[in-house]
């Protein structure tokens, strides 16, 4: 083990990964729990692994200390895929070969702050994609000593960084939006990932740099758009770190573009070059999509057999807007990219998932039922009893991991009828149709649980984390302006899922979708 990124490994969708490279370390993910001595239980999705005795002796050896057996590799490799534990790198032992790649449009001051804080770390490329006052971005870029490519017209940051890709002749490539501020050391801690052949990309926690006093501002302190939450993960669609947005990532510049910039007319079937979209020669961004070309390009690397990892230990300070008008339109455009990348990628972005037990408790609350509540959450019960004695795991504590599922759920619900149906839910806190008076007033309740439960939940923990969670001098934020703000956020943010919706005529991202297993029936067996 060098201590420099790893060679790219065939890693077709088909393809078995590699052990974990020796002096690799794993940590178990905080929600995984030791049946006994040869189950493992966690995971995403949840899931049971079972060890032979030659398992146990590698976890043994994880436990311990770093990968020196391919047994432990293997087993290492299992655990990181699975989400039943987290790979720890060992430090770099050379400089990390990398080119930092910057698409910039009309943001002199702000790239030229981002350029003050890689303090000339890296080779820098900025890429003007088409500003309309390009002596500005020419004297920063000139200012700081970095090549500057200028692209007549604006063709968005994916077709920005294709083009700047075409110069980049590094083994890495880390993507950094003029608007961020890197910390020092974090791109280092991101290439260190990539030492794993496995692993194509790395992505930090991004955090928002705090911006002022005005309302607008501290919420977004508060509550960055782009914050995956503390908690690091493998990079899958449908766990908990579905994607990861380009605003700072470090890459494999293999797995983006081959030498010189173009493909060959066959490329081999196990490159994942082969399932960029169209034309492969026009690089790995997809140059039609304006927004959530960042979250496409991830979602292909995943298909094609990579592994993206987020790491929430290094945080990339960004600059969100500082006034309503600027977030919301913000969020309203990020929400246009829902309906695309449903086209693109089928199935891989429901608004909301269901299960069908919690949502049966969850509707039966909602419509003032207490019958039809209580019926689903002892389905729910019975049903995971069922699962877990067919996994050969215990019951215990089945009934308070099925109240906090339908809890889940409930909040899961109220979100998603905010985003995608406030007039609806508005009106059902106002006119609760007909009933008794006890009735009318226990779905005005519920309706209004429903609307005011998720910022609130949001709020609760934002506060329980404290001031390390985030950037540094965050500004408090007192419930009622976070919840207001929480609202209208996902107000916009729906707003613009449908106008892509209705765009695209597709119902796909505004579909909830019901998903029938909680937990998966394969029990694996390593060793």
């Amino acid at each position: 083990m060098s201590g420099a990124p790893g060679r790219a490994a065939p890693a077709g969708p088909g393809a078995a990964a590699p052990p974990l490279p020796a002096g690799f370390g794993v940590v178990m993910d905080p929600g995984t729990k030791q049946l006994d001595q040869e189950t493992l239980f966690g995971g995403a999705p949840a899931r049971v692994l079972r060890l032979s005795a030659a398992g146990r002796a590698a976890l043994a050896e994880l436990q311990a200390g770093p990968v020196r057996s391919a047994a432990a590799g293997r087993l290492g490799r299992k655990l990181t895929d699975a989400g039943l534990a987290h790979p720890r790198p060992p430090d770099l032992a050379t400089r990390p070969d990398m080119t930092v790649l910057i698409p910039v449009r009309d943001r002199a001051l702000l790239l030229n702050r981002c350029l003050t804080a890689l303090a000339g770390s890296y080779p820098v490329v900025v890429v003007d994609d088409g500003s309309a006052d390009p002596a500005a971005i020419a004297g920063v870029a000139a200012a700081h000593g970095v090549t500057l490519i200028r692209r007549p017209a604006s063709g968005g940051p994916g077709a920005a960084r294709n083009t700047g890709l075409a110069s980049v002749t590094t083994e890495l490539v880390a993507f950094v939006d003029s608007d961020c501020l890197p910390g020092p050391g974090g791109i280092e801690r991101l290439a260190a990932h990539l030492a794993d052949p496995a692993v194509a990309a790395a992505a930090p926690r991004m955090v928002a740099v705090p911006g002022g006093g005005s309302w607008a501002a501290r919420y977004t302190t508060a509550s960055c758009g782009l914050d995956l939450g503390a908690t690091e993960a493998r990079v899958v669609p449908g766990t908990r770190v579905a994607y990861v947005p380009t605003a700072a990532l470090v890459v494999r510049r293999a797995v983006l573009c081959w030498p010189g910039g173009t493909a060959p007319r066959n490329p081999p079937a196990f490159h994942p070059v082969a399932a960029t979209p169209r034309n492969p020669a026009d690089g790995p961004f997809d140059p039609a999509l304006r927004f959530g070309e960042d979250v496409d390009l991830v979602w292909r690397l995943n298909d094609a057999g990579w592994r993206i990892r987020y790491d929430p230990a290094v945080q990339v300070a960004h600059h969100e807007p500082g006034t309503w008008p600027a977030l919301l339109a913000r969020r309203f455009r990020y929400g246009t990219s829902a309906a695309p990348l449903a086209a693109r990628h089928p199935g891989q972005v429901p608004p909301l998932v269901l299960y069908p037990w919690p949502a049966l408790t969850v509707a039966g609350l909602a419509g003032a039922l207490p019958g039809v509540a209580a019926l689903g959450f002892a389905g729910s019960v019975l049903a995971m009893r069922r699962a877990l004695h067919r996994a050969g795991l215990p019951a215990r504590g089945t009934i308070p991991a099925m109240w906090d599922a339908s809890r889940q759920t409930w909040l899961g619900t109220g979100r998603y009828a905010c985003q995608f149906g406030m007039p609806v839910l508005a009106a059902a806190i106002v006119a609760p149709g007909r009933g008794g008076r006890a009735r009318r007033w226990a779905r005005r309740a519920a309706a209004a649980s429903l609307l005011l439960g998720p910022p609130l939940t949001a709020w609760s923990a934002h506060r329980r984390a404290g001031p390390g969670a985030g950037p540094p001098e965050t500004p408090a934020l007192g419930p009622v302006r976070y919840v207001l703000g929480r609202l209208a956020d996902d107000v916009a943010y729906g707003a613009g899922v449908w106008a892509g919706a209705l765009r695209a005529r597709s119902a796909a991202p505004v579909r909830p979708v019901i998903a029938w297993h909680p937990l998966r029936g394969d029990v694996a067996r390593q060793g």
